[in-house]
């Protein structure tokens, strides 16, 4: 009444409303509004109709809509594939960090392959309760990430990049060669190398190390040496540890692993079999823990939590300014300096043979 209301063109898409998605799932309006806003009250099999029948109708609650009911929700999602590990903590840390000191909350979603992940995209698109994302060091599908840019929220990532979205990281092929140049420096000729990725696990970072290993190695006018895969765990290097001491062409007198988790387990391997560290095989790890010290380890250190505090950083100052990231000229990839920490478990080669070490004991 009184209000001049433009009459839609021909040629416009017809937008789906709240209603037609209640008459897609069988429900009340009022249902999807619970169901679409994660509140109580409603079933699993409920919640998932309407989201499923959201994402058929492609159904988008309406941002100025929620703005002008509840304004901005002063948090960010975070997506990540695995909260667990040391890596991710200190990831989680910094962004934690960084968001709570501009007034901003952290909202986790943790994605294992699967099911879960897929109901996780699915609902994503409706479910507008942050106010911007950060995927940290998981690879997405070119349809997961068609799914997030839809949302028209700001993205960053950590630790592994997606295209055309902002990214804080390392130079994870240039980090590997300074490991392997230190060893190669130390005299070493014979360079095995522990790395992999875990189960599930989509990632570019160790493939770009083992880039970084081999190219090491050919300029320095050396073969690369054997290769095991550990998993990125401490069980996961021991083990691969023991299968490099059971190289025909007998262990290698250094070894670089992408993880200092798995060079912790390799070095207990080494204990166990007898071997001297530095003195008969030197090690180096990748990251420099927490207890890499205790370990006395040679690494390379990265600053992991600084990535997640920058990320942070970098997407509430767009928000602040109300300017969207997401395939902004601003939108790169940022590249923290990375650094060789010499302690104890690198020399150069010993002159005295190795004790053979069997695996078949």
């Amino acid at each position: 009444m009184g209000r001049n209301v433009r009459p839609r063109t021909a040629d416009e898409p017809t937008r789906a409303s709240i209603v037609d998605v209640a008459r897609r799932a069988g429900v009340s309006v009022a249902t999807v509004s619970r169901a679409l806003r994660d509140l109580p009250n409603v079933s699993v099999d409920t919640r998932e109709r309407v989201l499923i029948a959201a994402h058929e109708l492609e159904y988008t609650a309406s941002p100025l809509a929620a703005a002008l009911v509840t304004g901005r929700t002063r948090s960010v999602g975070v997506i990540a594939a695995d909260a667990d590990s040391w890596f991710f903590a200190e990831v989680l840390r910094g962004l934690e960090e960084g968001l709570r000191d501009r007034g901003y909350d952290l909202v986790l979603h943790v994605l294992p392959a699967g099911l879960r992940r897929e109901q996780f995209f699915i609902g994503l698109p409706v479910r507008r309760r942050v106010d911007a994302l950060v995927v940290a060091g998981l690879r997405l599908t070119d349809a997961e990430l068609r799914t997030l840019r839809q949302l028209r929220l700001p993205i960053a990532c950590v630790a592994e990049s997606l295209d055309g979205v902002h990214t804080e990281r390392i130079d994870n092929e240039a980090a590997a060669q300074l490991a392997v140049e230190h060893l190669i420096g130390l005299g070493h000729t014979r360079i095995a190398m522990i790395g992999g990725a875990p189960d599930g696990h989509e990632l570019s970072a160790p493939a770009a190390r083992t880039r970084g290993y081999r190219a090491a190695l050919v300029a320095a006018g050396l073969s690369p040496g054997p290769v095991r895969d550990g998993g990125f765990t401490p069980a996961g290097g021991a083990a691969a540890m023991a299968e490099l001491l059971d190289c025909p062409d007998g262990p290698p007198s250094a070894v670089f692993c992408q993880s200092d988790e798995m060079a912790f387990g390799a070095l207990q391997t080494l204990q166990r079999a007898g071997i001297r560290v530095p003195d008969q095989v030197s090690v180096v790890g990748f990251d420099d823990h927490e207890l890499a010290d205790a370990f006395q380890l040679t690494t390379v250190g990265q600053p992991i939590s600084a990535q997640g505090a920058a990320a942070a950083r970098w997407l509430t100052a767009g928000l602040e300014a109300l300017q969207p990231s997401v395939g902004q000229p601003s939108a790169a990839d940022s590249l923290h300096p990375v650094r060789l920490v010499r302690r104890g478990s690198t020399a150069p080669p010993s002159t005295a043979p190795l004790p053979i070490v069997s695996s078949q004991r």
